[in-house]
């Protein structure tokens, strides 16, 4: 098969564009036609060999996690998904292999493409929606009503964050973003939108009852002062300071910090499936490259621009 692929850790250059061995499945595993797959941060992240401890030294690697595309094999037990089905999810292996022709996806964290999405608006959804819902609802505990500023709100995560923070009850939401994506946040449904070129969102006191940066771009200790009685930071990366002193403070403190490892919980996709269904979540895609591009959409995506997610699209 056609695959994205690289045999050493470095710059975007390493990725090359070839044959490699199409996957074979278990039992319970489903083969599928990717027709599209995404650029994530982690992707570029495990590339550049900054995620040794996860990635390991084994070559060659496929990034990507999300797929999207049709079922083309079934697992021997297999009772869920059958040939044809259009499917979408994150790959089994936490290293990658979606940016590729063919990958693998496990029938309990497979789930149906909503009929109103495409696959390349499809491939958006898995990694970033997921982040997003299981930030708020689980490791932000929100409530009905409650006050929430999404930082990065422009992102991949952070466009899901400000949807699903909506569809979870919070009372108020505040996105955090550049100048250029202040009308797209806006439109996203948030009822505040902070332009971080003009306003820095920490100086307001006791304002927020939960904080979700969803690009790593501010700390606990910053934000700390901005959250209310009981308030929640949550964050998908931790600032170095945060992890030599946030968390051992945030144990004495009304006010804590809380870091989250994505889940590929099938039963997740389906609720934020449900709601794109329903018209109440959209993924918000910036730019579709060519699979064969993929080195280009790596860059782009280290630039810190996008508005929404980066697709790869196969041909």
């Amino acid at each position: 098969m056609k695959a994205v692929y690289y045999e050493k850790y470095g710059d975007a250059d390493v990725l090359q564009f070839g044959e490699q061995p199409t996957p074979g499945i278990d039992d319970h595993q489903l083969l599928v036609r990717v027709h599209a797959s995404s650029v994530n941060p982690v992707d570029w992240k495990i590339r550049a060999g900054k995620l040794l401890p996860v990635s390991g030294l084994n070559f060659p690697k496929i990034p990507g996690r999300d797929i999207a595309g049709e079922v083309v094999e079934v697992g021997g037990k297999v009772l869920s998904f059958k040939v044809g089905d259009r499917v979408y999810g994150m790959t089994d292996t936490r290293n990658g292999g979606a940016n590729a022709e063919y990958a693998v996806i496990s029938e309990g964290t497979a789930v149906m493409v909503p009929p109103n999405l495409n696959y390349a608006q499809a491939a958006a959804v898995p990694l970033a929606a997921l982040t997003a819902l299981q930030a708020l609802r689980d490791k932000g505990e929100l409530e009905q009503g409650e006050q929430v500023l999404v930082n990065g709100a422009s992102s991949g995560v952070g466009s899901f964050a400000v949807q699903l923070a909506k569809a979870l009850g919070a009372g108020e939401v505040s996105g955090v973003c550049g100048t250029d994506h202040v009308e797209l946040v806006k439109s996203l449904g948030a009822d505040h939108v902070i332009d971080h070129k003009k306003e820095d969102f920490t100086e307001a006191k006791d304002k927020y009852d939960l904080i979700f940066d969803a690009v790593a771009k501010s700390t606990y200790f910053d934000s700390k002062a901005s959250l209310r009685h009981n308030g929640r930071y949550v964050t998908t990366v931790p600032d170095p300071k945060d992890v030599a002193f946030g968390f051992a403070l945030s144990v004495f403190s009304d006010k804590k910090l809380r870091a989250l490892f994505t889940n590929d919980k099938a039963e997740d996709l389906k609720l934020i499936s449900s709601w794109i269904e329903a018209g109440k979540v959209k993924p918000v895609v910036d730019r579709e490259y060519p699979l064969q591009e993929a080195a280009a959409a790596h860059r782009y995506s280290e630039q810190g621009h996008a508005a929404g997610k980066i697709i790869l699209v196969s041909e």
